[in-house]
């Protein structure tokens, strides 16, 4: 059964229009979800919103979304309101100009959705602006208000669809520097270079999703499993100290793990049997004779 569509309207380029539904290219729903019960009864907990100050409950009816001006002061805004000032769309993603793909940073990417045709009468439209996108080589930056918002959407080609990615806003997205501030300036050079650089060749892979694995999902489901099976449940293990081992040691010993080649193309388990063997050769010093 094919999934629910979370949006339906139109992809226009210029004058080409689409009929498109977008479906949510990631969701939560098969985690493992933990009400909050309460301890003496198992039953479940209700959620119930209280005044600050009295500390009577709040009916849904009185609720009202409020903006804080000042400390405990707040200008309520009523639903209606919002209504009559958020951005009202024509059910349309409009492509407003196409851009190289590698110069987006994906720091901007928020969630990610896929874009199909909801008609079959467009299927050939919507193929011809794939295919065209593959053959450019290009992304494209649309604009629709999509959830009461108004919001700034990659596409892309991807397989025999389209994907279609969320942007976050300029002010969304905090500086580098504000994170990096404290980072002091480091030059690293010379042979600790090219045994980092080394580690990270012997490392080389592809991006596999399916390789990913969330320990948390399966240890909880296996702690579940335990309790309802009436079983001893896992104590957890000490943490272990590591020993303080000098960065440089540490990337030796990283690429010589395993008798991987370095830097030099030798491995360095033979570069040690050499060394021992060179040893083991080399003949004692003549003894001088007393005078």
């Amino acid at each position: 059964m094919a999934p629910r569509a979370s949006w339906k309207g139109f992809l226009k380029i210029a004058e080409v229009t689409v009929p498109v539904g977008l479906f949510a290219a990631a969701s939560t729903a098969e985690r493992i979800a933990l009400h909050t019960i309460n301890r003496p009864t198992g039953n479940r907990v209700r959620r119930e919103f209280v005044d600050a100050e009295t500390g009577k409950t709040v009916e849904r009816d009185d609720q009202v979304k409020g903006y804080e001006v000042a400390k405990d002061e707040y200008v309520s805004v009523k639903p209606e309101e919002i209504e009559a000032v958020i951005p009202h769309g024509d059910k349309t993603l409009t492509i407003s100009t196409f851009v190289d793909l590698a110069g987006v940073d994906d720091l901007y990417f928020d969630k990610p959705y896929y874009l199909v045709p909801s008609d079959r009468s467009a299927d050939e439209t919507f193929a011809l602006v794939r295919e065209g996108m593959l053959s450019a080589k290009v992304a494209a930056i649309a604009r629709a208000v999509l959830f009461r918002r108004a919001r700034t959407v990659l596409v892309r080609a991807l397989d025999k669809g389209l994907a279609a990615s969320l942007l976050n806003y300029d002010y969304e997205v905090r500086p580098a520097k504000q994170a990096f501030s404290d980072i002091p300036a480091k030059k690293i050079t010379g042979e600790m270079l090219d045994l980092a650089v080394h580690i990270i060749n012997t490392k080389q892979g592809a991006f596999d999703p399916r390789a990913f694995e969330d320990r948390y999902e399966g240890a909880l489901a296996e702690l579940v499993k335990l309790k309802l099976e009436g079983k001893e449940l896992p104590k957890r293990l000490p943490g272990r100290s590591e020993p303080v081992i000098s960065l440089m040691q540490a990337l030796r010993d990283s690429a010589a793990a395993g008798g991987q080649k370095g830097p030099s193309g030798k491995t360095a388990a033979k570069k040690r049997t050499s060394r021992r063997a060179a040893t083991k050769a080399k003949p004692a010093a003549p003894r001088r004779k007393a005078s």
